[in-house]
């Protein structure tokens, strides 16, 4: 669906030659023997993203480079000859800047070309994907015509970036506003000729009244954040933990709730050193005036311990545990989904 007839024609071509071979090794081989094994990595990339316009293709693995040019003569023979072996000693991804490529997709914040940038925030529920113009000014001083030329940039690499990051569902894209609807038509016209080289199905929206196109794209595997990176056990994915002063509170209500109950003498109180400081500096009035009524109250901090660690131990006059929750602990003020 949606493509062309020279794509359509290109994919069964390559059915057809792959069909041949197949073929050729049923009669060649004796069975029982292997016939068709899906493609590696390199073959893949080659097969689903090679076109007339690339000029070379370097392969730095002997053994890879032999397995694309066997399928390159098979499949596209008139452009073998593009595939070229590296054999240089520095790795090839520095050597052609790969690697700060891939440094970038990992951030948050892309510069443009020209000054400016895109944020890209990635969430259960949706992409959201911010322009910033930055110190970015057209020729003319137009507010207008600076706020379209870095629209007609960032849509170019809002589009690159999708791609390299594997972005998928509902994506809502903040360009910068403008109030001409000429210019609101230029840069939709832009954006969906940038997305015209993905594979991925997507469907886009016009230009909302708040300046947002809204829009969907194909699935076709896992996104980059999702592959490359897991949620922080400390902060539960959400890159936010409580502050020294909010953890306190919940060590001092929680001190006061023990304090009403029976048989309880002495209190252990186990949380990062940051917010023991803040306890027993801070909050020493608090816990002193639970002291008075003869309640032993000790508060530690561990080295090292993430932010919101908090471990609650109540005793009895004979150093057994009395429990004053269902668990020593309150409830994680965050759970993953």
């Amino acid at each position: 669906m949606d493509k062309n007839k020279k794509e359509l024609q290109g994919d069964l071509a390559y059915l057809s030659r792959l069909w041949q071979v197949m073929a050729k090794r049923v009669k060649k081989l004796k069975a029982p023997a292997e016939i068709y094994q899906e493609s590696d990595m390199i073959t893949r990339t080659i097969r689903d993203n090679f076109t007339a316009d690339i000029d070379a293709v370097w392969i730095d693995d002997p053994a890879a480079y032999e397995r694309a040019k066997e399928f390159c003569e098979v499949v596209m023979p008139r452009y073998a000859s593009r595939l070229k072996l590296y054999d240089g000693k520095e790795p090839l991804f520095y050597r052609h800047g790969i690697e700060a490529e891939i440094h970038k997709i990992q951030q948050r914040k892309v510069p443009l070309p020209f000054g400016g940038s895109i944020v890209i925030e990635q969430t259960e529920a949706m992409v959201a994907i911010d322009v910033n113009s930055g110190n970015f000014r057209a020729d003319r001083q137009d507010a207008e015509e600076t706020a379209y030329q870095m629209n007609l940039q960032a849509a170019k690499e809002i589009a690159r970036q999708m791609r390299l990051r594997d972005l998928t569902g509902i994506i809502v894209n903040d360009f910068i506003d403008m109030k001409s609807e000429t210019h609101r038509r230029g840069v939709e016209r832009a954006f969906r000729e940038a997305l015209r080289r993905d594979r991925a199905r997507s469907k886009i929206l016009k230009t909302s009244a708040f300046g947002l196109i809204e829009m969907t794209r194909q699935r076709t595997r896992q996104s980059l954040k999702r592959s490359v990176y897991q949620d922080c056990p400390h902060c539960h994915g959400m890159a936010q933990v409580k502050t020294c002063e909010s953890m306190s509170l919940d060590v001092v209500r929680l001190l006061q709730l023990a304090a009403c109950r029976e048989g309880v003498q002495r209190i252990e109180v186990r949380v990062a050193p940051a917010v023991a400081d803040y306890l027993l500096n801070r909050k020493r009035r608090e816990i002193a005036k639970l002291e008075e009524s003869g309640l032993q109250v000790h508060v530690q901090g561990v080295p090292g311990a993430p932010a919101e660690l908090l471990e609650f131990l109540c005793l009895d006059k004979n150093n057994n545990e009395v429990k004053v929750l269902p668990q020593e602990a309150p409830p994680p003020p965050r759970h993953r989904r």
